[in-house]
């Protein structure tokens, strides 16, 4: 099997897309999945945070099982575990049923996806690398919009359960294509990481101080988003009384707005460090956060006020995460495969830490998720202005 940069990029974006499809297909059908299980619709949103959390899990772990044994084993592995639990998630009678689910899925979820990076560094490097990257980002951002259509259109076909055997039938369709259309990647009799080396490795990406700031900024970001990812179905099916399907359109704006946003970075990476330009979407996301808070304060919330402040903050996410992430594997340029490990584990538990504060104390109001979003920004603020602006002067040794 030959693989050219193109059909490596379909092959590595088709598999990344199943974790935005595992957690944005269902939005819409959360209030009749909270019926199903016999609990509100604030703590059946408690089932994003615990897949966040298993797919940190999973990435954390089966990153350096993936350099040890070879991509496909665990690629596949993820796979299987990911379709059983997405049918046994089709008969939950209980909340807790539904959560222990969720976590076994989002294991075999972040055991597939951790690999994909991985695929693109085995195969390619420099330009073409980068080039296989922006194709898969695009793939990857047009994911998320994709998603609560199909959640949508799907609920109203059958009920929620149908939209779990589409993610099963995902799942099988990523086995046939990823087991006859890709080859293992990894080289063979290639040096892997001793358990002790991947926890030293580890260790050395956390006590580096610029590395905690760039991880701070795109983490914290990413838990303000999420934020209003959870809260989301609440906020426009219940509170401001949206029928589920036009919630798709609603939800969507935003992923454009990040597509919108990815491409003005890439247009001021011309002239500006990326460095810069992550101080500016930092900005602009603390401004958006703050606005959100005095449309509630003062009463003025309403979709016409809330969604265009909520796209600016959700745009924002095109300026920071791929600066702050550049910024960081610059720095590990010898194992940047545990650094986005580490990165990405980090980042997605901060989303189903932020999910947890808007979901779990059933606040019937926006206050929950406005201020996760503005406690959020202000941190990913604080982190790279502390940790990464000493860092401007040489470094000492």
């Amino acid at each position: 099997m030959t693989l050219n940069a193109r059909r490596l990029a379909l092959l590595v974006a088709a598999n990344t897309a199943l974790a935005p499809f595992a957690i944005d297909a269902y939005l819409p059908a959360m209030a009749a999945l909270a019926e199903e299980v016999g609990a509100s619709i604030h703590h059946t949103e408690l089932s994003l945070s615990t897949f966040l959390a298993g797919f940190a899990l999973g990435q954390l772990v089966f990153g350096p099982v993936s350099d040890r044994v070879g991509r496909k084993p665990v690629l596949l592995g993820g796979l299987v575990v990911f379709l059983l639990a997405s049918l046994v998630i089709t008969t939950v009678g209980s909340l807790g049923e539904l959560l222990a689910w969720r976590f076994v899925q989002a294991l075999g979820g972040g055991a597939t996806v951790v690999n994909s990076a991985a695929i693109v560094r085995d195969c390619f490097h420099g330009r073409e690398a980068a080039k296989v990257m922006s194709t898969m980002a695009i793939i990857m951002l047009m994911a998320p919009l994709v998603a609560p259509v199909v959640g949508s259109g799907l609920l109203y076909l059958a009920d929620w359960w149908l939209i779990f055997v589409f993610l099963a039938a995902y799942a099988g369709f990523l086995m046939w294509l990823l087991g006859t259309r890709l080859p293992e990647t990894r080289a063979p009799g290639r040096f892997a990481s001793t358990p002790r080396q991947v926890l030293g490795n580890y260790a050395s990406v956390l006590c580096d101080r610029s590395a905690m700031g760039f991880i701070a900024a795109a983490s914290m970001s990413f838990a303000g988003l999420f934020a209003f990812v959870t809260a989301s179905p609440f906020l426009y099916l219940e509170h401001y009384a949206l029928t589920p399907s036009l919630y798709p359109l609603v939800f969507g704006v935003n992923v454009l707005a990040m597509v919108a946003s990815n491409r003005l970075n890439i247009r001021l990476l011309r002239w500006r460090t990326p460095l810069q330009n992550l101080r500016l979407g930092l900005g602009i996301q603390f401004a958006a956060a703050l606005g959100l808070v005095l449309m509630v304060a003062s009463g003025l919330e309403s979709l016409a006020t809330m969604v265009p402040l909520i796209m600016l903050f959700a745009g924002t996410i095109g300026l920071v995460a791929p600066n702050a992430i550049t910024s960081l594997l610059d720095r590990f340029p010898h194992m940047s495969a545990t650094a986005a490990a580490l990165q990405g584990s980090l980042q997605f538990s901060s989303g189903a830490l932020a999910g947890v504060l808007v979901g779990a104390f059933e606040v019937d109001s926006a206050w929950p998720m406005v201020g996760t979003m503005l406690g959020a920004s202000l941190a990913a603020n604080l982190g790279i202005r502390v940790l990464v602006g000493q860092e401007r002067q040489p470094a000492h040794g």
